[in-house]
């Protein structure tokens, strides 16, 4: 019976990244295999990943570099380190670039199981609460990226979503323009131009048009808020 979850095996010794694959195929867990760093980011874009198990000897460029580039997109996913170095130092240097676990090699393949079992459990516990924004009919699905409004999906672009989100996220506050520059563009100053005005009725007329309960609202000489009437 499948878990429905898929890992990334990052291990450039063939007979350890099939031991691994097959071992967890027959827990039903389906796998991919890297043998390179490269191939290894890659993959992890291109493909939903539940989990990373990753070599810290690769012959392109170290797991260690390997999992700090993987964070930069994804602070959630959980990565476990495979290492013939066991020193304390080394383990260091995986927890500071944002490894979950360490394993040295060589290995029994049910500590291994046990490992991933524990990160997986850790991961669903460490979800956040939030993961549904609610403002009266309005509901926002961080985790699927969806826009809910009176049961319709509403297509949303990226900068459109992150906006939506920070004004659900300080629902009935009134955030400045420089408050949604800083917070949703990363831009600390005034830029001169209108584009958050742009933004926000761009947002509107796909959240308040044909809606008499307008939820998004301009205070004029301060900013906007989101709130139901």
């Amino acid at each position: 019976m499948s878990n429905s979850k898929t890992f990334l095996i990052v291990e450039d010794e063939e007979k350890v990244a099939s031991f691994i694959k097959k071992g967890l195929f027959t827990q039903g867990y389906n796998s991919e295999i890297a043998s390179t760093g490269q191939e290894a980011l890659a993959l992890f874009e291109s493909q939903k990943i539940d989990l990373v198990i990753l070599d810290i000897g690769l012959p392109d460029m170290s797991g260690l570099e390997v999992c700090e580039q993987i964070r930069r997109t994804n602070a959630q996913i959980p990565v476990l380190m495979l290492t013939a170095l066991g020193s304390v130092s080394d383990k260091l240097s995986g927890f500071e670039v944002g490894t979950d676990d360490y394993l040295v090699k060589p290995f029994d393949f049910m500590e291994l199981l046990v490992r991933i079992k524990a990160l997986l459990k850790r991961t669903n516990e460490n979800m956040p609460s939030d993961d549904i924004l609610k403002v009266a009919d309005l509901e926002l699905n961080l985790h699927q990226k969806v826009a809910i409004r009176a049961g319709k999906v509403i297509a949303l672009t990226a900068k459109e979503f992150s906006l939506l989100e920070y004004l659900m996220r300080n629902r009935g506050r009134v955030v400045s323009k420089l408050d949604i520059a800083e917070h949703v563009w990363d831009i600390d100053f005034d830029t001169g131009t209108n584009f958050i005005e742009v933004y926000v009725n761009y947002l509107r007329n796909k959240i308040d048009k044909g809606f008499n309960d307008k939820l998004i609202h301009t205070i004029f000489g301060m900013g906007y808020t989101l709130k139901s009437k």
